[in-house]
């Protein structure tokens, strides 16, 4: 494996500062992700059963588009790929060794604990209206 040559992590802390304070000055608004990913399922959604979408109160406020938001979503997966490609620090792995090491290499266990984490942070970014 190459030299890896991260980023510096104050720099890269310094620069999500700077576009955090971009993205009220440009956008007037925070950036922020969880409305993104209910977007997207909103879009897939609507290209199943167009009518449930239409029918959902939630939809009637927040619209299945892309947006702003959802472009930096994507531009953080993009961004983020290009990172790890460049620094030499990408690595394709079906488990990463810290999961493998706590929960082993048992699909259903690594899977439960996904979930019930990412369950606990959609429902805090909810809550935050986020």
């Amino acid at each position: 494996m190459p030299k890896s040559t991260a980023w510096s992590p104050y720099l890269a802390g310094a620069l999500s500062g700077l576009v955090v304070i971009l993205s009220v000055w440009i956008a007037g608004q925070y950036f922020g992700a969880s409305t993104s990913f209910v977007r997207a399922a909103g879009m897939i959604e609507g290209l199943i059963a167009p009518e449930r979408v239409e029918q959902l109160e939630y939809f009637v406020r927040v619209t299945p588009q892309v947006d702003w938001q959802w472009m930096f979503v994507t531009g953080i997966l993009v961004g983020s790929f290009i990172a790890a490609r460049t620094s030499g620090s990408f690595k394709v792995q079906w488990v990463p060794d810290m999961w493998q090491q706590n929960f082993g290499f048992t699909p259903v266990k690594r899977g439960l604990m996904a979930f019930a984490g990412g369950a606990v942070a959609m429902f805090g970014a909810r809550m935050a209206d986020g």
